[in-house]
């Protein structure tokens, strides 16, 4: 399944449009992340645990996605958009959402 936030790759032809697809996942982020990103917060520098969380967030999104897209006879998606947001009384969930356009290519 080929996959792009573009609408055309080259050397490729859209032989079909199929429709719009998408992929979401939550996932909450738990007390002892929340405490190191706080630390992390005060002294500085990056918060691997949540960009691990974040990565994972995507990965199934654009998995979903891609099933989605699959499931309706199409080989590629395109035009991607990722969102994210955060969910709960204190921003303790994330939310991911993929979408794009389902198409069949054809190599040219």
């Amino acid at each position: 399944m080929l996959l792009t936030t573009t609408n055309q790759i080259e050397g490729y032809k859209v032989t079909e449009y199929i429709g719009v697809v998408t992929g979401e996942t939550i996932i909450g982020a738990n007390i002892i992340k929340d405490v190191f990103a706080t630390i992390r917060d005060v002294v500085g520098g990056r918060s691997g645990s949540y960009e691990k969380v974040l990565r994972e967030a995507r990965e199934n999104a654009l998995q979903e996605m891609s099933s989605n897209a699959a499931s309706k006879g199409a080989n590629a998606v395109i035009g991607i958009d990722l969102d994210y947001e955060t969910l709960g009384a204190n921003g303790g969930m994330i939310m991911v959402t993929a979408s794009g356009t389902a198409v069949k290519f054809q190599q040219v």
